[in-house]
């Protein structure tokens, strides 16, 4: 006959560090910083809360909209330096390929 009293019963799970969220986000032991002369403008700080704040809430797809030259880089670099969280950057070709890492280097 099983004793099936909790104290008895294996542990399934149990973590080890504390969940993600309590957790500093690292990438590489070193802060992702972003060295600018410019601070957000126009709809960059609202876009920039609301993105980081989907990211936080678990949101699973956002989208950033704009034309050519109004700011998506630099916003998308804010939310990763408020956020904290690893980023895959996606260019469509080569051109801008280079030119987003010089601006992430």
């Amino acid at each position: 006959m099983h004793n099936n009293s909790p104290e008895q019963m294996p542990v399934l799970f149990a973590p080890s560090k504390p969940p993600r969220a309590q957790r500093e986000k690292l990438e590489g032991g070193k802060r992702f910083k972003l060295k600018t002369d410019f601070d957000p403008a126009g709809d960059q700080p609202t876009a920039i809360a609301e993105l980081s704040k989907g990211i936080v809430d678990g949101e699973q797809n956002q989208v950033l909209l704009g034309a050519t030259g109004t700011g998506k880089t630099f916003t998308m670099a804010k939310i990763i330096e408020e956020t904290q969280r690893p980023a895959i950057i996606l260019a469509p070709n080569k051109t801008l390929a280079a030119q987003l890492y010089g601006e992430f280097k």
